[in-house]
């Protein structure tokens, strides 16, 4: 006669896998795939923003953290395992692939390039920070009995 924790081993890998898996790590990941790791709420990664101060003072993704170029590889090492899992963007998909490649001959196993950038991520409403131009919400934006009413109007106009 099989011990308790055998017999519950035997049960669960004859149940249906029921509990959803966030998304894995992918050499290049899609702003899509960063968001939904997010939205998890996985505390396992790092967003590295390889851009310059101004233009990550300007705006970045909310949580990455700044390394620049030049300071990317020694900046990663004195802070980050080698087995941590990296999102890594820059000013464009040929420098997020050069930031990504430095961080990989440096050692770091699990590094994801995120294609598309800044403007990839805006384009998915992912929460941005910064000193930069943001979109002023309306005078409803709070008002979510007035959005209902405009949303509502709109609806009989496209009819």
């Amino acid at each position: 006669m099989k011990n308790i924790p055998d017999q519950i081993s035997d049960i669960k890998e004859k149940l249906p896998d029921l509990t959803p898996t966030p998304p894995g790590l992918k050499a290049q990941a899609s702003s899509h795939d960063l968001k939904a790791r997010l939205d998890w709420g996985e505390p396992g990664l790092t967003i590295i923003d390889a851009r310059d101060f101004e233009s990550f003072t300007k705006s970045h993704i909310t949580g990455a953290v700044m390394m620049p170029m030049d300071e990317l590889v020694a900046r990663a090492q004195s802070s980050l395992e080698p087995i941590r899992d990296i999102y890594i963007y820059g000013e464009n998909d040929q420098q997020t692939a050069e930031a990504a490649n430095l961080l990989r001959a440096a050692g770091f196993q699990k590094v994801a390039e995120l294609k598309g950038g800044i403007p990839a991520w805006k384009a998915i409403d992912g929460p941005m920070d910064g000193s930069g131009e943001h979109d002023t919400p309306g005078p409803d934006a709070y008002n979510v009995f007035s959005r209902l009413q405009h949303h509502a109007e709109a609806q009989k106009t496209n009819k």
